[in-house]
């Protein structure tokens, strides 16, 4: 369905609604077409492609709203889903802090973001790039075993259209390679994987690149050893550094401080990082994974610097958290078919710092680097901290060899104000840090 046959659909629903009761209407369709290719041991496990369709309508009558979907776009199948919003809408409770946005907050344009690459990945095209990927792999020497490797393309579209005037879509495109593989034997095997995930395909690593980092990482983890328990420094690798922007958004999105259940909850326009330390989140950065031209809400959003020089500056909001704080919105909502607008972020990463990772870890007398997270042992309000961890143990400033069946604990809120960063940022997943340090965790080991 073009962009164009998207908006008149999603129209025509808002017109039905208004014309059966509705004060207010907004919908939403999401379609998209997905093709991907798994192996194992150089076999073909799955090579499936999906299409999907799916529209949502929400209906405000006062300050009751119904939110409905469907996937079926036969007419007859929409003008029910028209009459059971209707319906839902006068027999729920009200919400005091729904509603559409104002006429003189919605956007009327936007940039283009480069989010559509014009090519679609053949099967063959996906078969190469998980072949080469679990190939590489397997031939490093160590690696006794495959999980598989797998290829991926989707290209998906959002249409978004509303009662106030708004009405605006966009299309993504995506590719993804990924392998992960086995090292040693019996009880001393472990596990690692790799993988890249871009808008466009030409911004993919060299699949051979990722199969050879997954087996090299599996390879080195062999012979971990248990550590005492202690308190020392604790370096983040890249690749679960962001886990702890994941903890820092959560803390910071408009419901969870309106319900007072976050413990940065009085904390906008203090320092709660360490000095020199700035997250951006930006929704117009050029192939972004997680860019959009506006958000749910058909706000325009803007690039903001949440943390700037250690000081946490804003919350983030849609229409309804932003009423119950008496704010006004960030531009932050996303929403689905099935539910309303809530906030997220957009393209987050903390910013890198001045120092090399090595320099960052070549003080260290004692301390972790921790390359694997297990378990979600984080209190939301009070930023306790616990997770079970595997990476090296730190020796004189250098790695020394692999440990696992450890912890490590500590409060969010110390490890924010003690965190320091390496200028090793890459953008991988939409949500990106660079190697971090944080002193002082402790470590329950034997």
């Amino acid at each position: 369905m073009s962009l164009a046959d998207a908006l008149s659909l999603l129209d025509d629903l808002i017109k039905r609604a208004r014309r059966a009761g509705a004060d207010a209407a907004d919908a939403v369709l999401v379609e998209g077409v997905s093709l991907s290719h798994a192996q194992r041991l150089g076999r073909t496990e799955k090579l499936e492609r999906s299409e999907s369709f799916d529209v949502g309508l929400r209906v405000l009558i006062g300050k009751h709203q119904a939110i409905v979907s469907s996937n079926d776009r036969r007419p007859e199948q929409l003008r029910e889903l028209v009459e059971r919003a209707i319906a839902m809408a006068k027999a729920v409770p009200e919400d005091p802090y729904c509603g559409l946005a104002d006429p003189a907050q919605i956007a009327h344009e936007w940039p283009a973001l480069d989010l559509v690459d014009d090519v679609e990945a053949s099967p063959e095209v996906l078969i190469e790039r998980a072949a080469v990927a679990e190939d590489a792999a397997r031939a490093v020497p160590g690696v006794t075993n495959s999980e598989g490797a797998e290829a991926s393309w989707q290209r998906s579209q959002l249409a978004i259209a509303a009662s106030n005037g708004f009405a605006g879509g966009y299309i993504g495109t995506g590719h993804s390679v990924s392998a992960s593989v086995v090292a040693g034997e019996g009880a001393g095997m472990e596990r690692d994987y790799d993988y890249t995930t871009t808008i466009h395909a030409s911004d993919l690593r060299d699949p051979a690149e990722v199969g050879r980092r997954a087996g090299e990482r599996a390879v080195r983890r062999l012979g971990a050893r248990k550590v005492a328990t202690c308190q020392v420094p604790v370096v983040y690798d890249p690749r679960v550094a962001s886990s702890l922007l994941g903890h820092f958004i959560g803390a910071i999105s408009g419901p969870a401080i309106a319900r007072g259940t976050s413990f940065l909850k009085d904390k906008c326009g203090e320092r709660v990082f360490a000095a020199g330390v700035t997250i951006i989140d930006d929704p117009h950065r050029q192939r972004g994974l997680r860019s959009r031209p506006f958000d749910g809400e058909g706000i325009a959003p803007q690039r903001r610097a949440v943390v700037d020089d250690g000081v946490l500056t804003t919350w983030l909001l849609d229409l309804a958290s932003a009423r119950q704080l008496g704010l006004k919105t960030t531009g932050h909502a996303v929403r689905g078919t099935s539910s309303p607008p809530s906030p997220s972020p957009t393209n987050l990463w903390l910013a890198p710092g001045p120092v090399t990772p090595g320099e960052l870890i070549g003080d260290i007398p004692t301390g972790l680097f921790v390359t694997e997270l297990m378990g979600m042992g984080v209190n939301g309000v009070t930023g306790d901290y616990s997770r079970g961890a595997a990476g090296f143990w730190i020796e004189n400033g250098a790695l020394a060899y692999p440990v696992s069946e450890i912890t490590i604990a500590g409060n969010l809120k110390d490890m924010y104000r003690h965190l320091t960063a390496a200028n090793d940022l890459e953008f991988k997943t939409g949500v990106d840090a660079p190697t971090l340090r944080i002193d002082g965790m402790t470590i329950a080991g034997t």
